[in-house]
């Protein structure tokens, strides 16, 4: 059994994935037994023999690529991922993101300390190596409505300021999906990823699972990454649409039909109004307006590639 299982998604970005995976191995302590798995989801064939290539060049034994012949979205990909999995830890790593030190060893140590922690994640920087939130609140009506930063006002103890730089671990609602380090028994004991979610709040749905059974998310700051975010997803209206419909799903399944009326309620005439400025938004509005419902997901769209 390996120490960790690293599992990346490539889309059509072969590129940053050879990149991520080269920092994997710099920053990594060579006392870290780890492997490393990669699915592509369904990029251009193009794309994955490139992918393909560079990878049997770095002639990693414990290496491996598998493509679908869908694309499955993120949370899906992942589990398809652990699929293939060997480990004591799995590390989902968006493969647009570069270790600026040894993250593995560092969550390692921090949940091994505290057992408490239930996953952990690293701060993260942007390309041009400058501060970026690493921490977020559940999406739940009270934060769609109210906003993040009164929840921090009223309540910093159970929701900490987003935007604080931290020095030492920090308890969190959830932490972003470009770097998850969790204990794999803790992730399969809460069943892991909800694959009917194509795109987006995976890890607040994920969190929120696992803090049900009193393990919980934690900020590591002393583990550092830098993120290119959004290297294999272009933003559009579908994208917001998607957005949109991951939210409502999220905000059903754990708070009910209450919740989601509220929330849903809120967006509908949010978007109305936003629809008469910006023209653009008139089809996002009519989805709120019919329920966006998780079957006009993306991932109802995508096609089985047979290349």
């Amino acid at each position: 059994m390996f120490d960790i299982a690293v599992i990346l998604i490539n889309y059509n970005s072969s590129k940053y994935t050879l990149n991520c995976i080269k920092s994997v191995i710099a920053k990594t302590a060579t006392n870290i037994n780890y492997q490393i798995i990669i699915i592509d989801n369904c990029s251009k064939k193009d794309d994955f023999d490139v992918l393909e290539q560079e990878c049997t060049a770095l002639g990693l034994e414990h290496l491996i690529l598998v493509r679908s012949k869908i694309n499955t979205g993120f949370g899906a990909g992942n589990m398809m991922g652990v699929h293939y999995a060997n480990a004591k830890y799995y590390a989902f790593l968006n493969n647009d993101t570069l270790f600026k030190n040894d993250c593995f060893t560092i969550l390692k140590d921090a949940i091994e300390q505290n057992s408490e922690i239930g996953i952990a994640g690293a701060q993260a920087y942007n390309r041009n190596d400058n501060f970026m939130v690493s921490l977020d609140h559940y999406a739940s009506p009270l934060r769609e409505i109210i906003g993040r930063g009164f929840l921090e006002k009223i309540n910093s103890k159970k929701y900490p300021k987003r935007k604080k730089r931290y020095n030492k671990p920090v308890k969190v609602n959830f932490i972003p999906g470009s770097f998850m380090f969790i204990k794999a028994a803790n992730f399969d004991e809460v069943g892991g990823f909800d694959s009917n979610i194509f795109l987006y709040y995976e890890e607040t749905d994920l969190c929120k699972r696992l803090a049900a059974n009193k393990k919980f998310a934690y900020l590591i700051p002393r583990a550092e990454f830098l993120h290119y975010h959004g290297a294999s997803t272009e933003r559009s209206i579908a994208i917001k649409k998607e957005l949109k419909i991951s939210l409502l799903y999220v905000i059903r399944k754990h708070y009910g039909l209450a919740g989601f009326s509220v929330v849903w309620l809120y967006l509908t005439i949010k978007y109305f109004f936003s629809s008469i400025v910006k023209p653009r938004h008139w089809s996002l509005f009519f989805l709120l307006l019919k329920g966006a419902h998780i079957s006009n997901s993306l991932k109802q769209q995508q096609k089985i590639n047979t290349e």
